[in-house]
């Protein structure tokens, strides 16, 4: 549960409220991970209170409604000491609407594949021109930094995959498409109607028996 550890991170330094923590979330990881949903967050919350990894405290305001404080407990930052220092494991295999793309336009034949790989390469060169500029406006914020550098390294080896798909998957689809049905050739457009001819057939032969 990555969500609920970084919150975790967050309240090693002090504690906090929950829009403190959406604010602070959103300022340390950058433009590239998106917003935190302030509902999910407060979900993310009562599950660290239940576990016994944060504490939760009110706080009385004269001028608007009582807050929640929420305070990382030593059982909390066991957990994320645990947490922090074990690799990360990829689990349930690796999944990119891409490779469905891929089995939709090999099924098409070879254009249909030019096409994709074609549209597919002009929106990843203009994401690393966009990833290009987000770098620059934050290079001195270190932890987006790195995190701007894996989004630039991960879009440089998606178009290394292009490359690979084009030349593994256009036998391929070249195969497909010799392999396609022929059309039907619709009748009135030189084709023999093969149906009036036999009845004209059997006509013939009735009347001469």
């Amino acid at each position: 549960m990555p969500l609920h550890h970084a919150v975790l991170a967050l309240l090693t330094k002090r504690p906090n409220h929950g829009y403190e923590l959406k604010a602070r979330f959103e300022e340390a990881i950058g433009p590239q991970w998106g917003g935190l949903n302030i509902g999910h967050l407060y979900q993310i919350l009562e599950r660290l209170v239940r576990d016994g990894y944060v504490s939760r405290s009110q706080v009385t305001q004269t001028d608007r409604p009582d807050k929640n404080l929420y305070t990382l407990t030593e059982v909390g930052r066991t957990e994320l000491n645990t947490w922090a220092t074990s690799a990360w494991v990829r689990v349930g295999g690796f999944r990119d609407e891409l490779f469905l793309k891929l089995l939709g336009a090999v099924a098409l034949g070879p254009h249909a594949l030019t096409t994709l790989i074609e549209a597919q390469r002009q929106t990843y060169l203009s994401e690393l021109a966009g990833l290009a500029q987000q770098r620059r406006a934050h290079a001195a914020e270190p932890l987006v930094a790195v995190l701007i550098d894996a989004a630039i390294a991960h879009t440089k080896a998606d178009l290394g995959l292009l490359d690979s798909a084009s030349a593994h998957l256009a036998p391929l689809a070249a195969a497909q498409d010799a392999q396609a049905p022929q059309r039907s050739q619709p009748r009135g457009s030189g084709g023999t109607d093969t149906t009036s001819d036999d009845s004209g057939r059997r006509g013939r032969r009735s009347e001469s028996a």
